[in-house]
């Protein structure tokens, strides 16, 4: 071929074969070496991310990517976050913001003193102004409890997440601090706060709204690489009062829920702990929930609205150790969390356990004041005594005059049954007579069915209902018990002084100087009263009955306020007693039945 004939290759052509290579190295490295661009978030908040985990500034935090980890998300299963091989960091799509610092934020007015820590947006006090504790001197009752706080690794209102990672990230980092003022609401130099942190891939905003009231008002937002992703806010650490003895403080708190109009306890030794679910499965449909002790309460409710939702829920159990008899005991710690979709709006109650204040909460909450099964009886009890307390300023001599108004109620009722008695005393010889002739048979033989017969023939001939007798004592218990689990729970009752060494009306008796003068001056209304029955053995056990009531009020745990109620009543019985010896004397009665058996 001559040098004419040769292809000549111009500048197009070259340029257009470089094109075409430098494409297919770019395609050829895209497929194979390129880094994964990240996956959004699906539709329930679950994070589908590759790269690295979000690195916190705590123990537990780590940037090293890992293999595939499972979330569980509320109410929903398991959602896969993927993993796998580490890979360039993606540009944060928000800038990092911490603060620099630790430093305490304090909210306060009448009812409480708040203090926050920056680290974690977290309460590490919340003070009850207006209650004491059960130590000796007494504080001011603290509900959060520093030193299980401390050693379970948990604060009130922190959050959970259900990436460990992220929430180590969220509850260790040093948020900022911007106080808004509160609108009449902190009164002594406080404010509404709010915090802020991001780490640049993890985001998150708490706002507090603090009033004159127990309820506050919480918002949190937590977002990851800008998309919104779930997290409860927890109580952890524990709460109530530390201090109180009998029961113990683990003993007498318990974490609740309220689904469909009815209220769940689940005891803190009943909770499963973190080693069977982490830190429990979310539990939906929930009305509100919250934890508690005997008087007081932390309640978790939807954001105010005329549809405020329900709430998801979970509830587990942490522990630590304590010295009991010089050893090391572990010692259960309730934990909580509840959730609601993003932005999550709450409301939450943390004070006393006031029946009529609860009451009037939107929902109601006072099924959390526990009157038990008999509360049908002690709701009126309590109204009527609140109401004599408003003239007489002691609980204890308010008590008193309770009591002295049931048993003249009642006295009408004691005037019937001690009428009873007489006439069954006029025939208790005829009926000793009756049961004689039939003893010798057993209890299974039908002829002794003609005794009751006959036994009933002589009541309906003098007009006695066997009953009637012992209806004013039946109608005694019931006030009792109802008294007594009200006055064991009702907050006004805690701390309550009457005179002397009874300083507290809803607790025993110290000394048991109460329950013993309560069995005396029983056993005293049982000798003044008329026996029914001429059979020595229950003339005794009538006797011994009262000794073996006080007994049982000495070893059982009854308050003072229910022995001041049955020692008052005691007292008004015998007076009552002597009145109706009196008007019909007793022996008058024997001698005209035994003229008239002549």
């Amino acid at each position: 071929m001559s040098e004419a004939e040769k292809p000549k290759f111009g500048h197009e052509m070259r340029l257009l074969a470089a094109s075409l290579l430098s494409m297919g190295v770019i395609l050829l490295w895209t497929k194979f070496f390129a880094p994964k661009p990240p996956v959004s978030l699906n539709k329930n908040g679950a994070t589908a991310q590759s790269g690295p985990a979000v690195a916190g500034s705590g123990a537990g935090a780590s940037s090293a990517a890992g293999p595939v980890a499972t979330a569980m998300m509320p109410g929903k299963g398991t959602a896969n976050i993927a993993g796998g091989a580490a890979a360039p960091a993606q540009a944060p799509p928000v800038a990092a913001k911490a603060d620099t610092q630790e430093y305490a934020v304090t909210v306060e007015n009448e009812l409480y003193r708040v203090v926050f820590s920056n680290r974690g947006a977290v309460v590490k006090s919340w003070e009850l102004k207006r209650y004491m504790d059960d130590s000796k001197p007494q504080k001011v009752l603290n509900v959060v409890h520093p030193e299980a706080a401390q050693a379970t690794g948990g604060w009130p209102l922190a959050l959970i997440f259900d990436d460990p990672q992220l929430q180590a990230a969220a509850n260790d980092g040093l948020y900022f601090v911007k106080q808004a003022p509160a609108e009449g609401g902190a009164k002594f130099g406080g404010s509404d706060p709010e915090f802020s942190w991001s780490d640049g891939h993890l985001e998150i905003t708490k706002r507090f709204h603090f009033d004159n009231s127990y309820v506050v008002h919480v918002e949190t937002i937590t977002k990851l690489n800008g998309s919104p992703i779930v997290a409860g806010l927890a109580w952890l650490g524990g709460f109530g009062d530390l201090t109180v003895q009998n029961p113990s403080p683990i003993d007498s708190t318990s974490v609740f829920y309220a689904q469909n109009g009815k209220l769940t306890n689940i005891a803190a030794k009943k909770l499963d702990g973190p080693e069977k679910w982490g830190a429990g499965i979310w539990q939906g449909d929930k009305d509100w929930t919250g934890i508690e002790d005997r008087y007081f309460t932390a309640v978790f409710l939807p954001g105010p609205g005329p549809a405020p939702g329900t709430l998801e829920a979970r509830y587990w159990r942490d522990s630590r150790n304590v010295l009991v008899d010089g050893k090391d005991t572990p010692e259960a710690v309730p934990q909580i969390a509840t959730a609601t979709p993003q932005p999550m709006g709450l409301r939450i109650y943390v004070g006393p356990k006031d029946y009529d204040d609860l009451k009037k909460m939107r929902p109601p909450l006072h099924s959390l004041v526990n009157f038990g099964w008999l509360e049908f009886i002690a709701d009126p009890l309590f109204h009527g005594l609140k109401l004599l307390h408003n003239y007489i300023p002691n609980w204890g001599w308010a008590i008193v005059v309770l009591t002295l108004v049931i048993n003249m109620l009642l006295f009408p009722l004691r005037i019937s049954s001690y009428k009873t008695t007489l006439k069954m005393q006029r025939v208790a010889p005829e009926i000793k007579q009756i049961q004689d002739k039939y003893k010798k048979y057993t209890m299974r033989d039908p002829r002794k069915a003609e005794m009751n017969k006959e036994v009933m023939a002589v009541y309906s001939r003098e007009g006695i209902n066997p009953v009637g007798g012992c209806f004013q004592m039946f109608l005694q218990m019931p006030i009792w018990f109802g008294l007594n689990s009200m006055l064991r729970s009702a907050i006004e009752m805690r701390h309550a002084r009457w005179f002397g060494w009874i300083t507290d009306l809803s607790a025993r008796d110290p000394y048991y100087a109460l329950p013993i003068a309560m069995g005396l001056s029983m056993y005293l209304v049982s000798k003044m009263t008329p026996m029914t029955s001429t059979d020595p053995q229950q003339q005794m056990m009538m006797k011994v009955m009262p000794i073996t009531m006080a007994g049982i009020f000495i070893i059982s745990p009854i308050s003072s306020g229910l022995a001041v109620y049955i020692l008052t009543s005691s007292l008004v019985g015998i007076g009552q007693q002597y009145w109706l010896n009196k008007q019909h004397p007793v022996t008058a009665v024997v001698q005209a039945s035994a003229k008239k058996r002549k």
